[in-house]
Formats: C-alpha cells, structure tokens, sequence
C-alpha cells in the first residue's frame, strides 16, 4: 500500500498530478521566447532629434558608492541635447556623493544635491524623488535607480515611445546584471515570479484597469506627474512605482511598459543576505497583503516544482534498500522528466536574457530561496536595507495605522 491509500487510486492520482506538472511546465517552456514579444522596445537607429522635449535624469542614492560612479557615466553619456542629470545622495553614511561628483567631472547638466530627512509620513526614495523632481527643470522627468546603467541610446528610445503612444508615464524591464554565485541562483526565480505576473496587453491596453511599472526606470511627463502632486501621491509605501502608475492612470492618463533587455542593465543584489532582505521588502506588499495570494504562490511553488524533486530524491533512496513501498522506477523517471523541463525552462530563460546558461541546474535551490523571501514576507519580519529598516512591507518610520 502506498502513502495515500490504495495502489489503483494512488495511481490515477499520481498519474493525473504528472499529467497536469508535465503540460504546464511543456507550456512555460514554450512560453518563454512569447512573453512580452508584442511589447518589445527596439533600439532606435540613427541620432536623436534636437529639438526634443528637455529631459531630467532623476538619481535617488543613499549609500550607493558602488554603483553610483557607472550610472552617472551613463546618464552622460546620452546623445539628447537638451539633458540635465540630478543626483540626490540620500543622506548616505558612505561615500556616494563624493563618488558621483567625480563621475560628473565638472559636466554642468550633472548636479549633485545633498537629501534632507523625510517627513513622518514619507518613505526615504519616495521623498528622494520628490526632492530630485523640485531641483528638476526638464519637460519629461526619467526616474533611475543608482544601480542601472542605461544604454547611451535609451533616453532617445524613451522619448520616442512616449511620443509615438502619447504616454504619460513610460517603465521598462531591463536586464540584470549577475555576478556572484547567489545573484545566479536567486535572482532569476524570484525575479521571472514577478514579471511572469504581469499582463503586459492589459497594462499597455488604453482604459485597462491594470497598472504596473518598474522603478528601475520611469519616464513620467511633468504635467501628469504634477497633476497627482508627484511622489506625494504614494509617499507612505514602499511601492512607490506601482502606486505612482497607478496614480497617473487614474487620473485618465495613459501609461505604457515595455520588455526592453537592451535599455539598462541592473545589479540588484551582491550576496545572498542581500537578495532575502531587498525582495522581502515588498514582495508581500506586491501582492496587495493578500495572504490567499502569498500562500498559493507558496503551494504553487511547492506542489509545481519542488515537490518532483522530493519525489524524485526519496524515491531513488526509498528503491536503493529502504524497502518502503513506492512507486515503480518508471513513475520516478517521470517524476525526474518534469525536474528536468523545469532546468530546460531555466535554460531558456537565461539564453533569452542574454546570459550564459549554466546555472540553469541550480533552478530548484532558487526556487527555495523564493519560498523563504514569501515567508519572511508575509510573517512581516523586519528587514534592513541601506540602513533603513522595513516592517510588515513598510519602512519603519511610516504610521502605517488606520487614518
């Protein structure tokens, strides 16, 4: 007899379950190379035009010495002509602002401003950019984390698809940029959770309800983003990017978000303690605290693809010499078929992002990874990043009570 009762039923259950594992795993396979492919920002040829639309990079930093010095080469590096680049350093208790006017060498469209304390009610980037957009003189405001790089094409490429749809706020996803052993094995699992969530043809749609947008970079025209009294719309939570489309959106303004591997480039994390602590942040707060959507991303999680490795491992050991009563070796080489399409998605998505795919083996230890950020962010334990600390998805200055 088997663990679930007796063997006949045990496997039509067993088989059902495969049957269904192997279908949506065949299914995210082939879906791969699909998503985003009808929202994709292509390079644009040839130089920009000069009488373009003034365009304001906003940096908000704090404690960014590492990767500030590459991003404000970037932002200089653009061909637009008429371009001011602003730097807040966020109260950083390392070298950031030293570092950025450096990189700035003397370019007068770079300002480095130094922060101020954000009021009670303000989270720390969202009253950054708030700062950033009032030193602001430009027509289009592209908001940039101090970790991407942009391409030296990308603000033509912004002002372009803007113009082209009359956007009033434009995001992307770009690329990341792994280095170390567990930027490669977490990063994409969790970070392919999150875009695998998004309904590109609803969000690009015009009168859509949904709204999305990446924080890494978003180009909002000056007008709609005063319309909404800026980043004072989504001053108190952490997820100021959605929030802020969101905010645009509703006020019958139209927003776009494309797939753009080529625009930047981004290293979120450097160390394993990075990557729990960053996503942690607010990966509950995106799901809207619903604890039915933290849980079944967890059940998913499990059931869809670690449970065939469990199945797998103890059934290899359970057939060397336990003698516990399981499975035949062909359901355990079927259970080893769907491991192996979950490598082959992982594979596919690594070519598909332009890196080299050997650490597709390591998809199922990411996948744990993700499972331990989801509790950690549920449970709301608080979480330290660039020395400020995050409870239940809030930063933890922010009143987050009831009126």
């Amino acid at each position: 007899m088997w663990l679930w009762g007796q063997p006949i039923f045990d496997s039509i259950l067993m088989g059902g379950y495969l049957t269904l594992m192997t279908l949506m795993w065949a299914g995210l396979v082939w879906g791969v190379p699909r998503w985003g492919r009808n929202h994709r920002l292509v390079r644009p040829v040839g130089a920009p035009p000069e009488d373009g639309p003034k365009v304001t990079i906003c940096i908000p930093a704090r404690n960014e010495a590492q990767n500030i010095a590459a991003c404000v080469r970037a932002a200089r590096a653009q061909g637009w002509s008429r371009l001011e680049v602003v730097v807040i350093d966020d109260r950083s208790t390392d070298d950031t602002a030293a570092v950025a006017i450096e990189a700035a060498d003397g370019d007068p469209r770079v300002r480095v401003v130094s922060g101020t304390e954000p009021p009670q009610d303000w989270s720390g980037k969202a009253w950054a950019c708030t700062r950033a957009a009032g030193e602001a003189t430009g027509d289009i405001l592209l908001f940039v984390d101090a970790d991407v790089r942009l391409d030296e094409a990308a603000v033509q490429a912004v002002v372009a698809a803007m113009d082209a749809r009359a956007l009033d706020l434009f995001s992307a996803f770009g690329t990341w940029r792994l280095e170390s052993t567990w930027e490669n094995v977490a990063i994409p699992p969790v970070g392919w959770l999150i875009r695998g969530s998004i309904d590109l043809d609803a969000v690009n749609a015009p009168g859509k309800e949904a709204a999305f947008a990446n924080g890494q970079l978003i180009a909002v025209r000056r007008a709609a983003y005063q319309q909404i009294d800026g980043h004072g719309a989504v001053r108190g939570t952490i997820l100021d990017d959605v929030a802020l489309a969101v905010a645009i959106q509703r006020q019958g303004n139209r927003i776009g978000l494309v797939d753009a591997p080529w625009l930047f480039e981004v290293r979120l994390y450097r160390s394993l303690r990075e990557v729990v602590a960053g996503y942690s942040k607010n990966m509950f707060e995106g799901m809207d605290r619903r604890l039915s959507t933290g849980l079944g991303a967890i059940f998913f999680i499990f059931v869809g693809a670690l449970f065939p490795y469990v199945c797998v491992v103890g059934g290899v050991v359970a057939r060397l010499g336990l003698g516990w009563s399981v499975p035949g070796w062909g359901w355990v080489a079927w259970f080893g078929a769907i491991c192996g399409m979950q490598v082959f998605f992982r594979y596919r998505l690594d070519l598909r992002d332009g890196r080299a795919p050997r650490w597709c083996w390591t998809h199922a230890i990411g996948n744990l990874v993700l499972v331990w950020i989801l509790v950690r962010s549920i449970m709301g334990l608080e979480t330290e990043w660039k020395g400020r600390k995050f409870l239940d998805g809030r930063p933890s200055h922010v009143d987050s009570s009831p009126g």
